[in-house]
Formats: structure tokens, C-alpha cells, sequence
């Protein structure tokens, strides 16, 4: 298993120089987020995750979680690092101070969630659900249920997950069975069976808070008829700690590829007691701001296992002996150089270094975006960033988790035969990223999302307010003679997003197939194109940096040098995604479904 090590050069150019985060908190008045407290924040991180959860890595998944009777162990070592975890303060880091959280900015947790997420993903699950159910009550919850339930959500001592899709119905929730009676006293009886239910059951916490999706007798078909409701495991007693067990119960946990050390379970229940979070039949809406969170959370998975993935592969790289050199021996005193030198090699790592690298600048970007939606200066620049994150975000999840398995796929190539091989670690990596494409929402439904519902479904409102960024900075930018062939290729590139756009809603008005047919080439398209604009970005932070003078030349030249890599062989995958977005769907859809078969 490769020994990680988190990235803080490359996170603090991001935080301090690309995005100067600290500017930005200032003006929303985070005071204590100063530029000392970010980086103490970040090096503690640094040193929990390197050295508690990256050693229990790849034992959790040797051992897996283990069901008896409806009790869920987590693997050695889970539970411990858990309570270490908690006594920290790192559950309640970027939690509302008024529930007893630190109330630091939401990207800074984001940031300590990407080092979580690279150095144990498994155990990552567990906290990230229960961060997604406390942004879920705190937004729609009663006084009284953030009383009971944020408190001990933040401090830790109890967790919380999402009950979501049934056996029978997969992403369309319009059609889930669970039920909910009213009750006398006000409360709900909530019968019905959950699956794919991360962190339902374990022994890392007193009690696990459900945030679960049900319909009334009488409640309307379809999605206008979910309502969300809050099920404890153990009821609150009159002090608010864990009291009478609830008719909650874990019918079994998945056996599955990977994250074998999160338990995903089959949560049953039972006439459960549960209480209404917001309105009557607007569970749908309550609970997409925990299905936000979680697709952001989803998509950093796939930047954290890349990250992992590629520090293994730069070692074995280095050190791996195996032929010469095209252009002669680069170790003419050992048996035959390292795989370094080899062109195939570079492009491999090249690919790997680009993809997380941006990766890791799209999901700061988005980060600061989700701080100005809470905290922003005026009503306007909060709107202005709830547009924005309501594009990005089905982009994050999707693009992210698509090169984040390409990059994860590459490094157990880098790795050779011994990729394939359990001990190296390489091939955990690419089995835990797996599912990171399928869950909160399978690539293919953000990419519906994206252009069905945000981009077509907003008149291209919310893309225009993205390419007008783009577009400025492109004009800003149009005489830099150092990146002049960059920056002609990003403004042909947005021109094109928006003339893609176009066609595509004009061939929906006659065939809405168009739509679904060209959505996931449509997203992939406006990764790239995301990107590029964040490279470039980055790109002239560190051409500034060499012009001025600096003491670490070699960062900064490296940055250039990737950039360089990206626009030339990464970007114009653009090309292909665009032909075939604009391809139409009777490729697809003429031939009949019996003659698919064939």
C-alpha cells in the first residue's frame, strides 16, 4: 500500500496564491479562519490522516466489515480512530458554533476531507454521511430537532446517514414504498426497507441518526409525494442522549468490490418512530441539500483516490528498473534504467499529475463558491454563487469521478504486473473508486441534471453565468504572448459550449431523446473546458511567481510544464466528446431493444 502523504505544497498554492482564500474569508467575516489558524488546521489534518488512518487502510479492507445478527463491527483500528477523530474537534470543524461546532469556513473542511478521503476512503464514509445529515437538519429542521440531533451530530457521539432508494426503484424515488403513518402525538410510523445504505450500521457511535425518505397513505404520486424524516436508532431520552430502541434494524450489509470497510446495509423499519424535517411532501427538497453535499463529497473521492494512486506510482516509477533509455542509458551503472525515462511512462504519471492537479483546483473553486453561497457580502454575490455551485455540481461528482478512476486505472498500469498484485495496494485503489461513478446518483443522471435540468431547464441561464467568466478572463488574457495558443484555444472551446448548447435544445424541441442521447459527452466536454480555464489560471499564478524571483522554481516550472501537457494531450478529448454529442440519439435509439440482443 503506498504510504501517503498529503499534498500541502500544491493545496496551500491553491488556498494562498490561485484563490487567496484568505481574502475571501476575511470579507465574509470568518476571522478566526486566519492565514496561522488555516495552516496549523491543515498540517494537523496532514498528520492524522498519515499517520492513524492511512495504516489502518489496508487492513480494513483485509478484514471488511463483519454482520452478526444485525451488529456491524468495523475493522481493527476503525472504531479508535474514530474517537480520536471526535476528540480532536475535527467532526464540528466548518458545524454552526450555535450546535457546538468551530463554525470555520466550509472549504477549510472540505480541504481536511480531501486528506481524509486520500489516506483511508472507507473509513471517510462514516463522517461524511453524518456531515451531510447535519447540513440537511441545520437547513430544514426544526429549533427543537437541531437541539437534539446537531448537537450530538457535531460533538460526534452520534452519526447520521441518508435513506434513499429501495430494491425495487434504483434512482427513481417517485416510486419508493416506505411508509409513513401519523401518529397521535405528532410522530410518524415508518415502515419499509432501505438498501446501499453507507455507514446504516457500525460500533463507531451511541446512536445513528436516519434521515429517511417516505410517503404518506394519502400523499400525491410520484415525487411531489416524498416527505423526509428524521428515524433514530435509539430514541432521545428526556436528557438527550440515546434512550429506547427504536423498530430500526439492519437486515444485512453488501458484500462488494470495494470500500469493503464501510458498511453499506439493508436498514429495515419497523413502525419506526420518526419526526417530519420540513414540509409535507417536500422530502425531495429537503433532501437535496444533503445529496449536494454528498455529490461534491463523491466527486473528491475521485481526486483523493487519484492522489493516492499517483504518489505510488511516482515511487515505483523512480525506483523500478526496466530497459534503456530510447535516447541511451540514463543509469549507465545500474542493470537497466528506471521506467521514468520512458516516454509511455510520462504520459501515464503526465495524465495522472494533470487530471488530480485540476481536479483538486475544481474542487477549491467550487469550495469557495459554497462559502460565498452561505456567507457572501450581498444578496446578489450569494445568488450569483448558488447559480454557479447548481452547475458545477453535477460536474464535480461526474468529471471527477471519471478521470479520478482513469487515473487510478493508470497507476496499477504504471505498476505493471505487480499493479494487479494485492500487496502493492494499487489495485485497492481502483476498486474503491469504482463506485464512486454509480452512487448519489449514477454519472449518467448528472449528466441529465447538468444539461436537462440546469443548463436547458434555466433558458442557459446558469451556463452563461460561467462562460461569461471565461469569456473575460479570455479577454483579459488575450495579448499574454506566453499563453496566447492557450488562451485563443479556451475562447474557442466556450464559444463552442454554448453553440453545442444550442443545437442540442433545439433538436429536444422535436425529439427529447436528444437530450439523454448527448448528456455524458456534453459533461465530459465542460469538465475539459472547466479545467482549462483553471489551469490557465494556475498557469499565470506560476509564471508570475518565476518572473518575480522565487525559492521554489522548480514548483512552479513543474505547474507550467503540466499545463502544457494538459492543453496538448488531454484537452483535445474535447473533439471527440463534442462529435459525439452532437451525433443525435437515432444511433442509438433506431434499433429495437430485441434486436440489441442480437
Amino acid at each position: 500500500m503506498p504510504d501517503y502523504k498529503a499534498p500541502m505544497r500544491d493545496m496551500r498554492f491553491l488556498v494562498d496564491e490561485v484563490f487567496d482564500f484568505h481574502s475571501s474569508y476575511a470579507a465574509q467575516g470568518a476571522t478566526d479562519a486566519t492565514p496561522d489558524m488555516v495552516s496549523a488546521i491543515l498540517e494537523e489534518g496532514a498528520k492524522f490522516c498519515e499517520q492513524v488512518l492511512a495504516p489502518i487502510n489496508r487492513t480494513g479492507d483485509e478484514q471488511e466489515c463483519q454482520f452478526n445478527s444485525g451488529v456491524v463491527t468495523t475493522p481493527e483500528g476503525f472504531k479508535e480512530a474514530f474517537a480520536l477523530y471526535v476528540e480532536g474537534g475535527w467532526n464540528g470543524l466548518a458545524a454552526d458554533p450555535a450546535y457546538g461546532g468551530q463554525g470555520l469556513p466550509s472549504s477549510l473542511g472540505l480541504m481536511v476531507s480531501e486528506m481524509v478521503g486520500a489516506s483511508n476512503t472507507s473509513w471517510g464514509m462514516y463522517p461524511g454521511l453524518t456531515h451531510g445529515a447535519m447540513s440537511a437538519i441545520h437547513a430544514h429542521g426544526s429549533e427543537e430537532q437541531k437541539q437534539t440531533y446537531l448537537t450530538k451530530l457535531t460533538e460526534g457521539t452520534w452519526t447520521g446517514t441518508m435513506c434513499l432508494t429501495e430494491a425495487h426503484c434504483g434512482t427513481d424515488l417517485g416510486i419508493i414504498k416506505t411508509k409513513a403513518v401519523p401518529q397521535a402525538d405528532g410522530s410518524y410510523a415508518v415502515t419499509g426497507s432501505k438498501i446501499f445504505i453507507s455507514a446504516g450500521e457500525h460500533d463507531m457511535s451511541e446512536n445513528i441518526v436516519h434521515l429517511v425518505l417516505a410517503k404518506l397513505p394519502d400523499a400525491p404520486a410520484g415525487t411531489k409525494g416524498i416527505s423526509l424524516f428524521i428515524v433514530p436508532k435509539f430514541l432521545p431520552d428526556s436528557a438527550g442522549n440515546a434512550g429506547e430502541r427504536n423498530g430500526v434494524s439492519c437486515g444485512s450489509i453488501e458484500h462488494k468490490m470495494g470500500i469493503k470497510a464501510s458498511a453499506t446495509c439493508v436498514i429495515n423499519f419497523d413502525s419506526a418512530r420518526g419526526y417530519l424535517i420540513g414540509e409535507l411532501n417536500k422530502g425531495l427538497n429537503c433532501m437535496f441539500t444533503m445529496m449536494n453535499h454528498a455529490r461534491l463529497g463523491t466527486g473528491m473521492q475521485g481526486l483523493c483516490l487519484g492522489e493516492a494512486s499517483f504518489q505510488g506510482a511516482i515511487k515505483y516509477a523512480n525506483d523500478r528498473l526496466q530497459m534503456r533509455s530510447l535516447t541511451g542509458p540514463k543509469a549507465p551503472d545500474k542493470a537497466a534504467d528506471p521506467i521514468i525515462v520512458h516516454p509511455d511512462v510520462r504520459r501515464m504519471l503526465l495524465t495522472m499529475k494533470a487530471f488530480n492537479q485540476g481536479n483538486r483546483a475544481l474542487a477549491y473553486f467550487t469550495a469557495q463558491l459554497l462559502d460565498q453561497a452561505h456567507h457572501g457580502v450581498s444578496d446578489e454575490a450569494r445568488e450569483e454563487a448558488e447559480n454557479l455551485l447548481a452547475l458545477l455540481t453535477p460536474i464535480c461528482k461526474a468529471f471527477m469521478t471519471e478521470t479520478g478512476l482513469e487515473v487510478t486505472n493508470t497507476g496499477m498500469q504504471v505498476f505493471g504486473g505487480h499493479g494487479y498484485i494485492r500487496e502493492w495496494g494499487m489495485e485497492q485503489l481502483v476498486r474503491d473508486c469504482r463506485i464512486s461513478l454509480i452512487y448519489e446518483g449514477t454519472n449518467g443522471i448528472q449528466a441529465l441534471d447538468l444539461l436537462g435540468r440546469k443548463v436547458l431547464g434555466s433558458q442557459g441561464k446558469l451556463l452563461r453565468g460561467f462562460t461569461k467568466i471565461v469569456h473575460k478572463f479570455c479577454e483579459a488574457q488575450a495579448d499574454n504572448a506566453e499563453f496566447k495558443p492557450y488562451v485563443a484555444q479556451l475562447a474557442g472551446l466556450n464559444k463552442q459550449w454554448g453553440e453545442l448548447t444550442q443545437q442540442i435544445g433545439m433538436a429536444a424541441m422535436k425529439n427529447p431523446d436528444e437530450v439523454g442521447a448527448a448528456s455524458v459527452d456534453y459533461l465530459m466536454f465542460s469538465g475539459y473546458v472547466i479545467q482549462a480555464y483553471l489551469w490557465l489560471r494556475m498557469a499565470l499564478v506560476a509564471s508570475e511567481k518565476l518572473a518575480a524571483g522565487t525559492d521554489d522554481a522548480e514548483f512552479y516550472k513543474a505547474k507550467l510544464a503540466t499545463c502544457e501537457f494538459f492543453f496538448k494531450r488531454l484537452l483535445p478529448r474535447t473533439t471527440a466528446h463534442l462529435a459525439a454529442a452532437q451525433a443525435g440519439s437515432d444511433c442509438m435509439m433506431a434499433m429495437s431493444a430485441e434486436s440489441l440482443a442480437l
